[in-house]
């Protein structure tokens, strides 16, 4: 699959859904691939956004290209805060120290990132906010000056469920996530990935992280 075809599959969802066209963002996720794969595999057809999870990669790319649109999507580690300098969106935090420590090095970049904050996805051993927590925290978050935009979800691994087992759980958890967003007045929503973007897409994702379809 490549890039374009990633595109149609969105505007479909989008089609399907009755969003208007374009409501529905890319990031393309392009951890592990160099810069030349990235620009003849992504920037060849556009300026989208690159959204990279591991904080040292970020580092070396962003420094190099800092004019990219930089998106960070993995899970920050205080000692990794720094490699944030030329990032326009944190999709990951999951605890109020994260804002306070990124507002606090903002101080020195002349600009800070906006934010999202990561939602926990019922599995043990991922990160992320629970739903009851989400209210203080967006309190907090805000309290540090950072602008947060929304939400994020990281689906859980269903691989091993029938199809539609799998897809009915995957539908549920993004409706979810969307209602809290709504009921939080967040617009933002990302959330989706390489195998269930489509539903994600109907549930109200605005930004669709894809990575492994891009450079296959």
């Amino acid at each position: 699959m490549s890039l374009p075809e990633v595109l149609r599959g969105i505007r479909q969802a989008e089609q399907v859904a009755g969003r208007p066209e374009g409501s529905a963002r890319l990031v393309a996720v392009t951890k592990g691939q160099s810069f030349e794969a990235i620009e003849r595999c992504v920037l060849a057809h556009g300026d989208f956004p690159l959204g990279e999870g591991r904080a040292q990669e970020l580092r070396d790319k962003s420094a190099l290209h800092p004019d990219q649109d930089w998106h960070f999507i993995g899970s920050l580690q205080r000692n990794k805060v720094k490699y944030l300098r030329h990032v326009s969106l944190v999709h990951s935090i999951e605890a109020p120290w994260q804002a306070q420590a990124i507002a606090q090095a903002a101080q020195s970049w002349g600009r800070a990132p906006d934010v999202l904050l990561q939602v926990h996805n019922g599995e043990a051993q991922k990160h992320g906010l629970e739903a009851s927590e989400l209210s203080g925290a967006l309190r907090e978050v805000q309290a540090t000056g950072l602008t947060v935009r929304g939400l994020m979800l990281m689906a859980p691994d269903l691989d091993d469920l029938p199809t539609p087992e799998r897809e009915g759980q995957l539908r549920s958890l993004f409706a979810d996530t969307a209602r809290r967003a709504h009921d939080l007045g967040l617009a933002e929503l990302s959330m989706g990935m390489s195998g269930d973007y489509p539903l994600a897409v109907a549930a109200g994702a605005t930004l669709v992280r894809v990575g492994r379809s891009l450079f296959t």
